[in-house]
């Protein structure tokens, strides 16, 4: 029996890879390459959940899936008085306490406003939320959202869609070194092996979407991030060798020599 859970304010998973749901071709293709990952925590926007155009609406599909649970979030909120809105409403759509708070105002480039993730964050804390911030890298934030009663903090491994994988691993170490909540990384990756190289650094999870919804077979390259996951979970279990300046050679490289004289 699997004892090691991702464990988010009581409520447990075995998987560690949580994914999301936009930029797929079509629903169908979405929800194999959910049942693919292994997962049992998705992430959706809000916008997605509208049973008024069942044809636009993922919240339907997302609920047909077997151990699957919902996190919605709040993509598109500009500050925090609309993401605490989205949440409330959210809630009352999915029935799912998670929130994944993400308020990144500028479409340039998307980088999460911290003082407005902060302040909704203590907001939907309070209110009993499971909240799960999508944050900038940032150690300082990462302990203040930890200390209002966030679930987990998200920092993103670089800029969303952008493949650029683990851009601020520095940062991460020390957000991870720190952190007495999950430290999972949102955003940035591409390829499974920066999937597993999170994983061995500490982080509890990772959230992929744009890495598996752009591939040229998404359920495919969905397994191969559960399984790189899976791995690099288990190598930070089995603990990596020590670095070295120099070459230390794995056997006697000349002792035989003497002892056939």
């Amino acid at each position: 029996m699997d004892t090691d859970h991702l464990e988010l304010k009581g409520h447990r998973f075995t998987s560690r890879l949580i994914m999301g749901t936009g930029k797929f071709a079509d629903t169908p293709t979405m929800c194999e390459a959910i049942k693919a990952s292994g997962t049992q925590l998705v992430t959706v926007a809000l916008r997605r959940f509208n049973p008024d155009l069942p044809g636009d609406d993922l919240l339907g599909p997302l609920l047909a899936l077997p151990g699957v649970t919902l996190m919605p979030n709040t993509s598109g909120a500009r500050d925090a008085r609309e993401a605490i809105r989205a949440a409330h409403i959210a809630r009352d759509l999915s029935g799912s306490p998670f929130i994944k708070v993400e308020i990144h105002p500028n479409p340039h480039h998307l980088m999460p406003d911290a003082i407005e993730t902060y302040e909704a964050c203590k907001v939907l804390a309070a209110e009993g939320f499971v909240v799960m911030p999508y944050m900038p890298p940032d150690p300082v934030l990462a302990k203040r959202l930890e200390d209002v009663g966030c679930a987990s903090v998200m920092p993103l491994g670089s800029a969303i869609g952008s493949g650029h994988g683990l851009a601020a691993a520095e940062l991460l170490r020390l957000i991870l070194r720190d952190s007495g909540i999950p430290v999972i990384v949102d955003a940035g990756l591409r390829a499974p092996s920066e999937a597993a190289a999170a994983m061995e650094m500490g982080c509890a999870a990772v959230l992929i979407n744009s890495a598996v919804a752009a591939a040229a077979n998404p359920p495919a390259m969905a397994a191969a991030f559960a399984q790189a996951v899976q791995a690099g979970r288990a190598a930070r279990h089995a603990g990596l060798m020590p670095r070295s300046e120099m070459a230390v050679a794995t056997s006697p490289l000349t002792s035989f020599l003497g002892a056939a004289q």
